[in-house]
């Protein structure tokens, strides 16, 4: 564990700028980190959107993958009470299938999985503020549970923006922004560590990693990149970081 890291089990909601930002990656590795302390940690994807059938049920990539990092191991109905099979707008994917996201449901199911764990990491969808019916979204969502927030900066041409605005939206809601993490996404980004400063000088909120491009992207993997500074890789490229 490294000085970015907190030395105790905490609960978080992780959201983004974007979609395909890292978001999973960034969650499965603060997973990971607390489950290799010790502690009993379970992780939640309350809505999801875009699944295959696969032996004998319904599976979500980014689901799959929270899953295989938390120490607590639960039932999907209720760490993603939302499963759907289309990989569109989530309040689009329910519609499809005559369903409606309810928002005491979500917090029905976060509260039982957080009466059985030190901490619970959740796991946004797309963005902070995607629809997910007509009256809720994912703001909402990350306001009823009332988690400090982790925001994952997607580093490419445009990112300054939208952190920044991201992070008013998120204390706007009356949130804590524990801090953000600086993800690769685009290899070929023009000046990323002046970005990061960029961002550093008006976030006011910690950084706490930058994830260069990974050879593979998997949680451990993530983890042991955490305390990086910058965004030089440590292997080949292969694989972009977009869980």
């Amino acid at each position: 564990m490294n000085q970015s890291f907190p030395t105790q089990a905490f609960s978080c909601f992780v959201t983004g700028t974007d979609t395909e930002i890292g978001k999973t990656l960034v969650s499965s590795a603060l997973v990971h980190m607390q489950a290799d302390r010790g502690w009993r940690v379970a992780a939640m994807k309350p809505v999801a959107a875009g699944a295959q059938w696969r032996d004998g049920r319904w599976c979500n990539e980014d689901a799959d993958a929270l899953a295989a990092c938390a120490s607590v191991k639960l039932p999907q109905e209720i760490t993603t009470p939302y499963l759907f099979q289309a990989p569109a707008a989530p309040h689009i994917a329910a519609s499809l299938e005559g369903m409606v996201i309810d928002r005491k449901h979500v917090l029905n199911c976060y509260q039982q999985v957080s009466a059985q764990a030190d901490a619970v990491v959740v796991e946004g969808v797309g963005g902070f503020r995607v629809p997910l019916n007509d009256n809720y979204d994912t703001a909402d969502m990350a306001k009823d549970l009332g988690l400090p927030v982790v925001l994952v900066v997607g580093m490419r041409l445009g990112c300054i923006s939208q952190v920044l605005l991201t992070a008013e939206a998120i204390r706007a809601r009356g949130l804590t922004l524990m801090g953000w993490v600086a993800n690769t996404v685009d290899p070929h980004m023009l000046y990323p560590q002046e970005n990061i400063d960029a961002i550093a000088q008006r976030i006011n909120a910690p950084l706490l990693a930058c994830i260069p491009r990974l050879d593979v992207a998997d949680a451990d993997t993530a983890a042991r990149n955490w305390g990086v500074r910058n965004l030089t890789p440590i292997k080949p490229i292969k694989q972009l970081n977009s869980l």
